[in-house]
């Protein structure tokens, strides 16, 4: 499913990184536009970490129950038309 989020969120010009489990590299997200959590698939203390680096810098977050790559096109659709209820 990796590789199929990072070439879905290419097809929307938009850069990806995809972390399916807890890393270092969640711990510095840098300076991401959006951040998008599958929730239903990663643990709560991934969920937790990833919501308290973002709160600092005020980046939005949209939040999935599934983690199928429908649900990340509509995402990125709402995002990238401005909908503010990600």
């Amino acid at each position: 499913m990796i590789r199929e989020y990072v070439d879905l969120c290419r097809m929307y010009n938009c850069r990806a990184k995809v972390y399916p489990k807890m890393s270092r590299g969640l711990q510095d997200l840098g300076n991401p536009d959006l951040v998008v959590l599958f929730t239903d698939t990663v643990s709560h203390k991934m969920v937790k970490c990833a919501l308290d680096n973002v709160k600092k810098l005020d980046i939005p977050v949209a939040r999935s129950h599934s983690s199928s790559k429908s649900a990340l096109k509509n995402i990125l659709e709402q995002y990238l038309n401005g909908s503010k209820d990600i």
